[in-house]
């Protein structure tokens, strides 16, 4: 069985290898995106939990578990791999499922926040009719309905901010000590 310290070596060594490459159609890379989400819920003062999450939120991208794309821009379900690669290696079922609702929230705003589709990236334009477009009204009520769903709509707007050029990169070291702590 691994260690959490091992764990922990594991996820972060994917930021090694893939934290350079081109964000799927942004002006940033893979690190620098998944940074600036982890910044802005830091400074909103979230917990560590949100904080990973927000950093972890398109870790199916690069996690290696991939089936398909969704026309050069990235993993088809991404969000559901990256969740399923969470779980495995111990993290908690709020994370893996604040990382699995960044799709829908998506989905969702779509729907119920005027011009906010006019708002979204070409790319974020283009991979929603591969994550199931827009929701419908009973799958907008249902997600009302779910403790995740004010933080997972918050953290998609992180996801839509952490798109800027030249902004650092996040101490790494910091998040690794929270998710040793979380795994511990």
């Amino acid at each position: 069985m691994r260690t959490a310290e091992q764990v922990v070596g594991e996820v972060f060594a994917l930021y090694q290898r893939h934290g350079n490459e081109d964000y799927i159609g942004e002006p940033v890379s893979q690190l620098e995106h998944m940074s600036q989400a982890a910044q802005l819920a830091l400074d909103e003062g979230y917990d560590d939990e949100v904080v990973l999450a927000a950093f972890f939120h398109d870790i199916g991208h690069i996690c290696g578990d991939a089936e398909g794309s969704m026309g050069g821009y990235g993993v088809v379900s991404h969000e559901q791999v990256g969740a399923e690669y969470l779980r495995r290696c111990g993290f908690g079922e709020r994370m893996a499922k604040l990382v699995e609702y960044h799709v829908a929230a998506k989905r969702y705003l779509t729907l119920r926040q005027p011009g906010y589709y006019e708002r979204l990236s070409e790319a974020s334009r283009r991979t929603l009719g591969y994550q199931g477009g827009v929701m419908s009204e009973a799958e907008a009520d249902a997600f009302e309905l779910d403790p995740l769903c004010a933080v997972s709509l918050r953290m998609r707007q992180w996801d839509e901010l952490a798109k800027e050029m030249a902004v650092p990169v996040i101490d790494l070291q910091v998040l690794k000590g929270k998710a040793l702590a979380l795994l511990n």
